[in-house]
């Protein structure tokens, strides 16, 4: 099946920013501000760690019901439906005793995290329906800015909120409050018509919920059958292996705080750098990254950018060991760490197709966290035992590996006889 991306007059790609803006915000305040007041209140490592697993859960795990979001609601429906229940979580979670069950507060973060990935999945469909190819880097840079931007709003803000507002309540309300007022950018873009799904006009000629169930099932099997054509298909496969292997995963930011000592840099020079200035970094190597994409083919662009985080590993570990380079080399990561996170959704941007748009996007971003897991266990392994420059060249050298990988990986493919007549778009591609 075919499904013209021709797009008239385009919303202007900030719509994207704005509606992504609470995923982001609702995992800032949980790793950030709910993480450090869990800690004030006695919480040891392992139990924030739990809270944190709880709200990085269901979004390993979300291609698993993005199908539901391709063959039910309105797109629109779904966003209102995540937002609102991402701003009830973030409000629960605030007003939960800092001394509550853990199982209570991780069922809150699970909740909420889950809520997350309804508004996730419908930004993802709305951006594939709404953005020609001529700027879907370009939109992938507005679409990370927000989810970064979002993450240390809920973080920063909300933790400075939480330390100086009435009652630390106030901020999870005021956290949430900015979830739902962002639903309002949904007037700016409209809602998309629903890919035709074979079958399921056959499956209407019966009545009640016999029909609704018939519907259903029809829609579910056209999302699977559009996977996997894409999956199979030479460029689908490509997309899915360039995000699968450990590139741009910006593993190492996570134990910038653990080896900060090694450069001799202050704890408040690790919160600046890990902090606000790291977020605004991150922003802007979105739009970087996202300029190049347009410019680019965005496999190759994905790839330069993996590469120069490896160099700036590299560097970092062969640099003298100080705090201005400390300073220096993470500001610098986390502007790579942006364009790469824009480079991965311009991928799987081109990629994907519209009918089942969400769950095969969704499939790109649970595999794209399952090489920050184990990136993070190799360098906390290297780190541990062999110092701070070992976690470095892990880092650089897997990258390395991994691009070579890709390339082999592509000529062998680009070898493949071309598609036949009347194949789907994504199996055609």
């Amino acid at each position: 099946m075919t499904h013209s991306r021709t797009v008239t007059r385009p919303p202007h790609p900030v719509i994207f920013l704005l509606l992504i803006l609470p995923f982001g915000l609702s995992s800032g305040y949980v790793t950030v501000t709910l993480a450090y007041q869990l800690s004030r209140g006695g919480a040891d490592a392992a139990q924030v760690a739990t809270i944190v697993a709880a709200d990085l859960f269901p979004q390993t795990w979300k291609f698993l019901w993005a199908p539901v979001a391709d063959t039910t609601l309105s797109r629109k429906a779904w966003y209102v439906i995540g937002a609102t229940l991402t701003a009830a979580g973030v409000l629960a979670c605030g007003l939960a005793p800092l001394g509550a069950a853990l199982a209570l507060l991780s069922a809150l973060v699970l909740m909420m995290s889950t809520a997350t990935t309804l508004v996730a999945m419908a930004v993802e469909a709305l951006m594939a329906h709404h953005t020609p190819d001529e700027i879907r880097g370009r939109a992938s840079g507005w679409f990370n800015a927000g989810n970064l931007g979002g993450g240390g709003l809920g973080g920063g803000a909300g933790l400075w909120m939480a330390q100086h507002l009435a009652a630390p309540w106030m901020a999870a309300a005021a956290l949430g409050a900015v979830c739902v007022l962002c639903a309002l950018a949904l007037l700016w873009i409209p809602e998309p018509a629903r890919a035709p799904s074979r079958g399921l006009a056959a499956a209407g000629s019966t009545d009640g919920f016999r029909a609704a169930w018939h519907r259903q099932w029809a829609g579910m099997t056209i999302v699977a059958k559009d996977l996997w054509a894409m999956a199979r298909s030479p460029r689908g496969f490509l997309a899915l292996l360039v995000v699968f292997l450990p590139i741009t995963t910006g593993a190492a930011s996570n134990l910038w705080a653990a080896v900060a000592d090694g450069w001799h840099a202050s704890a408040d020079t690790v919160a600046l750098v890990n902090g606000t200035l790291g977020g605004v970094a991150q922003v802007v190597g979105c739009m970087i990254g996202g300029f190049f994409c347009d410019r680019l083919s965005r496999k190759s662009a994905y790839l330069l950018y993996g590469a120069a985080q490896a160099l700036c590993a590299v560097a970092m570990a062969l640099a003298p060991r100080s705090e201005s380079m400390f300073a220096m080399f993470t500001m610098l990561y986390a502007v790579l760490n942006g364009m790469g996170y824009t480079g991965f959704s311009a991928v799987a941007l081109e990629t994907i197709g519209l009918s089942a748009a969400a769950t095969e996007y969704n499939v790109f971003a649970s595999l794209s966290n399952m090489p920050i897991l184990y990136m993070g266990l190799a360098e906390g392994w290297a780190y541990a035992r062999l110092g701070s420059s070992a976690m470095l060249y892990t880092e650089a050298a897997l990258a390395a590996v991994s691009i070579a990988v890709f390339a082999y990986a592509s000529a062998i493919t680009s070898r493949r006889k071309p598609a036949l007549p009347g194949m789907t778009e994504n199996a055609a591609q």
